[in-house]
């Protein structure tokens, strides 16, 4: 009797000692992600300049993004950078992935091209801001240089790459496009060396074509994997900060007409500028908004996707 107490007493012992693992994780997370969500939530309903107690103001602050033209404009800047760099990065990785699948082909070396592809992914988004903005510089970029010795251009009409309204947005969707299309061509890759080869082959024998292999096989089962990439593209786009920020100059040659200012950086402008006129209240708002228009879209996207054929 006393031998089964010990046992039980040394299993009890042995699982509390578990929770002490996990323990640190769960802290964190509590702190650094539950916490913050939860406190934006309240300071949202809340007039609140960043010091001093919150006022409570109910719905005001959503009333005032619903009204807010500048918030709309944000969001559509958004759109367009982010729908221009999907097309971009999802067609670049699906071309990719039909001549690195073909059996046709028979592409080797699919490791190295893939680190290669990869590479742009793993650079620091403030390098590759500060390598773009130097090779599109009007005046002395490198871009300009080369396409005036090419006679594209005529000398001395040098294209302001970064500070045109009606061009800004593409470079930055085009940028973008290069820094994460490794990305979804490698998601793409695993979901095709997912497929059985047998369909393949069986394809090639039968004489199908490169594209009608790929529109009758190859895309109907990457399906979950085009759900999963898509989705995701579209919570990063939406939430798109960096890029935009750091390649806008904010001086006589950049700061385009407002063309580069995302809802994140609208966002920014509320509840991280502006000293005491910070209002730090509607910026909580926004992000709620943001998360909501998000999480609607995503839903839709998801239903539209994943519907039976």
């Amino acid at each position: 009797m006393s031998n089964t107490k010990t046992v039980k007493k040394k299993k009890r012992n042995i699982d509390n000692t578990g929770y002490l693992f996990v323990l640190p994780f769960v802290i964190v997370f509590l702190v650094f992600s539950v916490y913050p969500v939860l406190r934006t939530l309240y300071l949202s309903f809340m007039n609140y300049k960043g010091f001093g107690e919150p006022t409570p103001v109910g719905l005001a602050n959503y009333a005032r993004v619903i009204k807010d033209k500048f918030f709309w404009r944000a969001l559509w800047n958004t759109v367009k950078i982010w729908g221009v760099n999907i097309v971009l990065q999802l067609g670049l990785a699906f071309l990719l992935t039909i001549v690195f699948s073909d059996v046709k082909y028979k592409m080797k070396g699919l490791g190295i091209f893939r680190t290669i592809y990869y590479l742009p992914n793993i650079i620091a988004a403030t390098s590759v801001a500060f390598l773009f903005k130097t090779l599109l510089d009007w005046k002395y970029g490198s871009v300009n240089n080369v396409l005036m010795d090419l006679g594209i251009i005529a000398k001395g009409a040098q294209i302001n790459w970064l500070g045109e309204p009606g061009i800004a947005p593409y470079v930055v969707s085009v940028v973008s496009t290069w820094m994460w299309f490794g990305n979804s061509f490698i998601v793409l890759m695993a979901g095709v060396q997912g497929i059985s080869k047998d369909y393949f082959e069986a394809a090639a024998i039968d004489g199908a074509g490169r594209w009608k292999t790929f529109g009758k096989i190859t895309l109907p089962l990457l399906r979950p994997i085009l759900i999963y990439v898509s989705i995701t593209s579209l919570i990063g786009g939406l939430q798109m900060f960096d890029l935009p920020y750091l390649m806008n100059d904010k001086g006589s040659a950049g700061n385009p007409a407002g063309s580069l200012q995302t809802v994140v950086m609208y966002l920014y402008k509320f509840g991280f500028e502006g000293g005491a006129r910070k209002q730090v209240g509607y910026a909580s708002a926004i992000a709620y908004s943001l998360f909501i228009i998000v999480m609607i879209v995503s839903v839709i996207q998801f239903k539209v996707m994943n519907k039976e054929d």
